[in-house]
């Protein structure tokens, strides 16, 4: 079934198995997880607002 399947990680580019999808777009539970609790000051944050683009630049091309 496409839940046991491996997609990579728009974030962290790994291949993982549990996760969700935005858009077209896969985001492993770890990085899900990891975003939900960066403080918006943090440093990671504008990393992952970096990553999360592709969502909409890959949507719109």
């Amino acid at each position: 079934m496409e839940e046991h399947a491996e997609h990579t990680c728009i974030i962290c580019e790994q291949r993982k198995k549990e996760g969700i999808f935005i858009v077209s777009e896969f985001i492993c539970d770890t990085c899900e997880a990891e975003m939900v609790h960066t403080d918006a000051q943090d440093a990671k944050y504008n990393f992952f607002i970096h990553q999360m683009k592709q969502i909409w630049v890959q949507k719109n091309a």
